[in-house]
């Protein structure tokens, strides 16, 4: 009887101990590796400081399934980090993003797996004259095992292992992505409604100015012509007003719909202009070209490739197939065993196509990491450009030109109740004071989409403030000693 032993291979190890951090540093190794499992530091640069607080872990540390947007929110989200943390919980693009990790991580383990065992039956010469029986021969079991050679299974689960690698770093590119997208949906419906606002008081600055007017036209102190010009001026802001609330449903609705819950619609969103981050170009450069999930993926990508090349170059090294089985004769009427080995011959396909493509492609990651970092850096000279000149120009309204046509006004205004000038001059005054206001607004709400753009870029999770100070637990009172008798 034969016996045929397969030695245990060992088991890799799925615990990646190194994080993010190490792939930063280049410290891969071919073993397999978790997801992420811990948080990742997300830089935040400005002009004073680089780092900042840690994503949530909570965010995305599991594998999500996928969740209907059509569900029901218990109430609709009004500030900025409501809707970032809506879309965290609730946008297909991350569980999408998850259920890719575990895609990555079910090929990983397929890579690794030994080929199973053949159980064959053979029954040869029956019906042979020349026997007696004419049962012939009959081989029964015959088991075939392929012996898998060039440690070509650990170099497939190298490779398997970047594109876990890739495909969490893509989760998180995914996160912060949807945050800048979140973020700068929301400036964009702040700033408009905060121009309906300032539409609403210059409409009603309109309606006292007319019925001023009004006054002075009974009393003959104004012409005609000057007090139809009066109602022309309340008429636009009304209509451009009501230009804007027609605007708003659209707008709240684009922002649920960013976030990942389309039915999450806002009444009304809450926030303020004050408090805009600072930036520094060329520090918000190094700091996104350093950090961000594109590039480093695009350096995993170089890994990937090599263990590749690895992989197509061990190919032609060939399997070993070794059998055995139990032989039946029945003319001798006698027991037999085979034991038998098999293997290719290498002689005219070595591979070689596949170890050529293997190399082309290495060569195409390695241009691919200057190309993410040329379109990276594009992205942030964009953004940063719209922010930093949105930035000087709000600046410049809210400094300069606002506090001198609230004056003018207010001069021209009371000069006008002296009986000094005419009312047109009012007027004038006033329609210089509403567009100085109107344009501050329309500059920092600019200003504002832009930098939640760079926040994306920059892996910010907390933005624009910094992360809330951690709750301490109250100490409770020491336990009172009972005096001795």
């Amino acid at each position: 009887m034969w016996v045929f032993r397969l030695r245990a291979l060992p088991k890799r190890s799925l615990v990646w101990t190194g994080g993010l951090a190490a792939l930063a540093c280049g410290c891969t190794t071919p073993e397999a590796r978790s997801p992420l499992t811990a948080p990742v530091p997300g830089p935040r640069a400005t002009a004073a400081r680089v780092p900042a607080g840690p994503i949530q872990q909570a965010s995305y540390q599991k594998p999500t399934p996928p969740t209907d947007s059509d569900q029901p929110v218990a109430a609709a989200p009004t500030g900025v980090d409501d809707f970032v943390r809506l879309a965290v919980e609730r946008n297909p693009r991350l569980a999408r993003a998850n259920l890719a990790i575990d895609a990555a991580r079910g090929r990983h383990v397929q890579a690794g797996l030994y080929p199973n065992p053949e159980v064959a039956v053979n029954w040869d010469e029956i019906g042979d004259r020349s026997s007696s029986d004419r049962l012939g021969i009959l081989t029964a079991p015959k088991l075939t095992q392929t012996i898998v050679t060039g440690k070509k299974l650990t170099l497939a689960q190298a490779v398997a292992a970047r594109e876990i690698d890739q495909a969490t770093l893509e989760l998180v590119a995914e996160r912060y992505a949807i945050a800048g997208s979140v973020r700068s949906a929301f400036y964009e419906a702040l700033a408009l409604q905060k121009r309906a606002e300032i539409l609403d008081h210059l409409a009603k600055l309109a309606d006292e100015a007319v019925s001023n007017g009004k006054t002075l036209l009974d009393a003959s102190q104004l012409a005609r012509l000057d007090y139809v010009q009066l109602e022309i001026e309340r008429e636009r802001f009304r209509a451009e007003l009501q230009s804007v609330k027609r605007e708003l449903p659209g707008v709240y609705r684009r922002l649920a719909a960013v976030a990942g819950a389309h039915a999450a619609i806002p009444a009304t969103v809450t926030g303020t202009f004050e408090g805009l981050p600072e930036y520094e170009a060329d520090v918000v450069r190094d700091v996104v070209l350093a950090y961000h999930p594109q590039v480093r993926s695009a350096h995993v990508g170089i890994e990937r490739a090599r263990a590749a090349v690895a992989r197509a170059e061990a190919e032609p090294i060939p399997n070993v197939s070794v059998y055995t089985g139990f032989v039946r004769q029945f003319e001798n009427r006698s027991y037999d065993g085979a034991v038998g080995i098999a293997m290719p011959v290498p002689v005219w396909n070595r591979n070689q196509g596949n170890i050529q493509a293997a190399k082309a492609e290495l060569g195409m990651a390695i241009q691919s990491v200057g190309q993410v970092e040329n379109e990276l850096a594009a992205r942030v000279a964009t953004a940063y450009q719209s922010y930093a000149a949105a930035r000087a120009r709000a600046a410049v309204y809210q400094k300069e030109l606002i506090p001198r046509a609230e004056e003018t006004y207010k001069l021209s205004l009371a000069a006008f109740r002296g009986g000094q000038f005419e009312y047109l001059k009012v007027i004038q005054a006033q329609r210089a004071l509403a567009e100085a206001q109107l344009e501050a607004n329309r500059a920092l709400g600019e200003a504002w989409r832009a930098a939640a753009e760079l926040s994306g870029l920059l892996l910010e999770d907390w933005w624009p403030g910094p992360p809330p100070a951690p709750m301490t637990p109250p100490v409770p009172p020491p336990a009172k000693k009972d005096k001795a008798p």
